[in-house]
């Protein structure tokens, strides 16, 4: 199976997309790359960029890279190393996706930059799967939040620009939070320089058009993300554990049942895989009854035919089944492996930890740093910055936010989802919740009768902007979700309309579980699609903030 996910089925041509920035690298490129599938077709090897010289008899080098400085250290390391040795190669440096003046001020003190032909790739989001977008900007937050660097957010508000050339001006943007609201400012600055063009193709809807850009902070800055976030790990983002990236995770071969003990296999994980689609976004204990459910039904196939006989018809349909054989295998590996994590101490640990900051509890920093050591203080100071830790000096509006929205419950129904209520409610609030209706879908209606979603909004940190943007009067608002006063006026050729949910900070795996189960909910009047600066679990948004010291 493909380890690039199939695009056909999302509810915007994103196989344009792809295939625009495949066509952009195969000019850039040219002979070096087989670009269809960027492999080591035509004498080309791939590799990541590291500190380590270059060993290769290749003449050619092409450097992909993001404007980060450390990496142009690296660049400059290595054509150091090759000088040195007398070696001469022509150098191709391709900033991803524009060009930065601090990055080639770098080049220029450590002379080489007139040994480098530099230019950029434009490529400003990555379709990870059917109905997500990557910006795979995975630094966003600290470099804004904590260094005060904003250039992520123009790259997100470009992609998003480039997303209205395509399928038209997006008439209403809202955003919740510090980056969100910078990214709406941006984002209304380039339409007035840039303007897009409204076509009639686009009015007539042969184009489909993005209804509503949501923009959050995803929670993960001046918010109380850990409240919110590792829930949703204990209960469905058993995937974290796996180490998913881009759509694959990589894992011994002697786990997926291979006999090749020592080597890694990359086994995709995306909507390509049938049984995946199915299965992701359900409960890890829902998931194991999936599995077992399909193999008894397997092996009960298998007896009838072995016993009784049995007509063409019915052994085509049995041969059918046999082909999903190598995706259930497939699966089952990785439950079992899944099993190893979710049975340790470690985890049970980890949700005794969860429980205790969903309950508001505060630790002391003096605490933290007599238990993991001062070596940490650098660490604690960005993630305050950020807003991820700080010290409770007045009354918290969580305990309020927890109540009003009925974030923690004693049932907890695994297998129903009006009953469950995770904390991830709090999330979805903040993506797109403005209607009742939908509200009432998830079970909450009465608590915020009482209190309504806007007043709930704005007792959560940042700033709030909203912006009717011209050009798609006819379009229904975004304003009129199912269940509220107003009613829906439904595109003209009867297709949902569509709302882009935008995560600046990250999203995690069962985030996106959640939209897309409101997004199948019966009654439901938007497709949605989710933007996110990288898909993210505790351990890797941690990550991004942590100094080492000594």
């Amino acid at each position: 199976m493909s380890q690039i996910p199939n695009l056909e089925h999302a509810p915007i041509n994103l196989t344009a997309i792809r295939a625009r920035a495949q066509a952009e690298l195969g000019t850039i490129l040219k002979n070096l790359i087989l670009v269809a599938h960027l492999n080591t077709k035509h004498g080309a090897e791939l590799r990541h960029l590291t500190a380590e010289p270059i060993q290769t008899e290749r003449t050619k080098v092409v450097y992909l890279v993001r404007a980060q400085l450390e990496l142009m250290k690296f660049i400059c390391s290595h054509i150091h190393n090759d000088t040195s040795k007398g070696l001469h190669r022509e150098y191709y440096l391709y900033f991803v996706p524009r060009r930065v003046v601090a990055c080639e001020k770098i080049l220029e003190e450590e002379k080489v930059h007139e040994l480098l032909n530099i230019g950029e790739f434009h490529l400003y989001m990555i379709p990870m799967d059917e109905d997500i977008l990557s910006f795979e900007l995975d630094l966003a937050q600290k470099e804004y939040l904590v260094d005060g660097d904003a250039t992520s957010l123009w790259h997100i508000a470009k992609g998003i620009h480039n997303l209205e050339f395509s399928f038209g001006v997006i008439p209403n943007v809202r955003a919740k939070g510090k980056a969100a609201t910078r990214v709406a400012d941006i984002l209304n600055r380039m339409q007035a320089e840039e303007p897009v063009n409204n076509s009639s193709d686009r009015r007539h809807g042969r184009v489909r058009l993005l209804n509503c850009l949501w923009a959050v902070l995803g929670g993960h800055g001046h918010s109380n993300v850990f409240a919110v976030d590792i829930r949703g790990i204990a209960r469905r983002g058993s995937m974290q554990f796996l180490g998913v990236n881009n759509g694959a995770v990589e894992l011994d071969a002697s786990i997926m049942g291979a006999q090749q003990e020592g080597k890694k296999m990359k086994v995709p994980l995306n909507s390509s895989d049938k049984l995946f689609k199915e299965i992701r976004d359900l409960n890890f204990e829902i998931v194991v009854q999936v599995l077992r459910q399909k193999a008894t039904s397997m092996k009960q196939d298998y007896t009838d035919i072995s016993t009784t006989s049995q007509t063409v018809s019915e052994l085509k349909d049995f041969v059918k089944k046999l082909n999903s054989l190598p995706e259930m295998t497939r699966h089952i590996n990785l439950a079992q492996h899944l099993s190893t994590f979710t049975s340790k101490p470690s985890f049970l640990g980890k949700l005794d930890m969860e429980q205790t900051l969903l309950e508001a509890q505060s630790y002391d920093m003096r605490e933290l740093l007599h238990s993991y050591g001062f070596e940490h203080i650098a660490t604690l100071n960005n993630l305050e910055k950020a807003g991820l830790f700080r010290k409770q000096d007045s009354k918290s509006n969580w305990l309020t936010i927890k109540r009003a929205l009925q974030l923690l419950v004693e049932d907890t129904d695994t297998t129903k989802w009006r009953e469950l209520k995770w904390p991830l409610v709090l999330y979805l609030a903040w993506s797109y919740y403005y209607g009742e209706g939908i509200l009432v879908d998830i079970g909450i209606q009465d608590s915020v009768a009482k209190r309504p979603i806007e007043e709930i909004l704005r007792l959560l940190p940042g700033p709030h902007s909203e912006t009717k943007r011209g050009g798609f009067s006819s379009i229904p608002s975004y304003d009129t979700l199912p269940g509220s006063l107003n009613s829906l006026e439904k595109p003209a050729d009867g297709r949902r309309a569509l709302v882009l949910v935008v995560f600046i900070g990250g999203v995690t795996f069962a985030e996106i579980s959640a939209l897309r189960f409101l997004s199948s909910q019966e009654g439901m009047a938007y497709d949605l699609i989710v933007g996110t600066t990288k898909i993210v679990n505790g351990q890797t948004l941690v990550e991004t903030f942590v100094d080492r010291l000594g």
